[in-house]
């Protein structure tokens, strides 16, 4: 496993049940910036192997990323099991339900 991939599982592991992050959010902790989309092929190939809360992560809009509609359906499903509601636009709202863990400070 990369260091990217294993940063980026340890940052989504520790989404706090009732809170969402982005794609492009974990993509910077884990040490890419510009690696959202990194971040998705991870939660596609890794989300049952490692467990991972992949219905915790969003797009940077407030919306669930996936096109298919079961896929959609569960992730409302599981997100409202944890107190996480949809607005009428069907976006989440990032200013309440957004996790924004502390970044690691540099110890050099």
């Amino acid at each position: 496993m990369t260091p990217f991939t294993e940063k980026a599982i340890a940052v989504m592991k520790n989404i706090p049940t009732g809170k969402v992050m982005t794609y492009g959010q974990i993509a910077e902790l884990a040490g890419n910036k510009r690696g959202a989309r990194q971040v998705v092929r991870l939660l596609h190939a890794m989300s049952k192997k490692e467990n991972l809360p992949w219905h915790r992560v969003i797009n940077a809009k407030g919306e669930i990323g996936l096109k298919d509609e079961e896929g959609r359906f569960t992730q409302k499903e599981k997100l409202n099991a944890e107190g996480i509601h949809l607005m009428k636009n069907g976006k989440i709202d990032l200013l309440i339900y957004r996790y924004q863990p502390e970044k690691e400070e540099d110890t050099c």
